[in-house]
């Protein structure tokens, strides 16, 4: 064979190789996908960043105000891993001051806690209906709620009064002024099958933080609106492997 095209042949080989390698780079660098690493078993909800658990996730930030400005002083660590029963998430919330509910109750659900500081994950499994998904909310009191979203509905918020079984953690370090919210949210809540690696998610992740006048909203994805409910803006989440050991 001559030379020159060895040589063409062998740098077409080379460039395709390079192809394929970029592409799950590309993928998993993807700012409007998050990857949920699986684990070998379940655990109650963690707060702590430095477990096994949570060090083998995955994370993103939210940094982000509604309409896409940065929030960098805000910036919120998200970790999120799964199991054949549950999915997890761990948010990570440096905050200037608190904006707490007086009397908090964490044995039984509190509505509109979303008037104070919480973290919140919106997550849909129906690619076909955006307007139907799940929220889930947790305070660092560690208050909770959960709402079953119809947007087709006048007032959506009556979704509160579903159950999804989830169940949270939370925990404030007043010195470091971060504190941290794990939620821990059965399967059988947002899907009918059991999860599998390569199973997708509609998702956004947000945060309210500090009292009004001056309250702050942080958010993974901008909604480019006034509200979190914009499942158009949603993005991804992503079931992938256990990190090999």
């Amino acid at each position: 064979m001559h030379r020159s095209l060895q040589t063409r042949i062998r740098n077409g080989v080379i460039a395709c190789t390079l192809v394929f390698i970029a592409i799950p780079i590309l993928r998993a660098a993807d700012p409007a996908v998050m990857e949920s690493t699986k684990a070998r078993e379940d655990v109650m909800p963690s707060t702590d960043a430095t477990s096994p658990f949570w060090r083998g996730a995955r994370l993103v930030y939210a940094d982000k105000a509604p309409y896409g400005q940065n929030q960098s002083r805000y910036r919120t660590e998200v970790r999120s891993r799964w199991t054949e029963r549950n999915l997890y998430f761990l948010f990570v919330c440096p905050y200037e001051a608190l904006n707490l509910k007086p009397s908090p109750s964490t044995s039984t659900e509190t509505n509109q806690l979303w008037d104070w500081d919480v973290a919140e994950v919106f997550i849909g499994s129906d690619f076909q209906n955006i307007r139907r998904y799940k929220e889930f909310e947790i305070s660092p009191q560690g208050e909770w709620v959960d709402l079953d979203i119809d947007l087709s509905k006048p007032h959506h918020e009556d979704g509160w009064t579903w159950n999804s079984g989830f169940t949270v953690a939370a925990r404030i370090d007043p010195v470091t002024k971060i504190w941290y919210g794990a939620m821990r949210i059965p399967f059988s809540a947002l899907q009918s099958q059991a999860p599998a690696v390569g199973d997708k998610f509609r998702i956004n992740l947000f945060r309210s933080q500090g009292p009004p006048p001056n309250r702050i909203e942080v958010v993974w994805q901008p909604t480019m609106s006034h509200t979190f409910h914009t499942p158009e803006r949603f993005g991804l989440l992503r079931l992938v492997a256990e990190e090999p050991k």
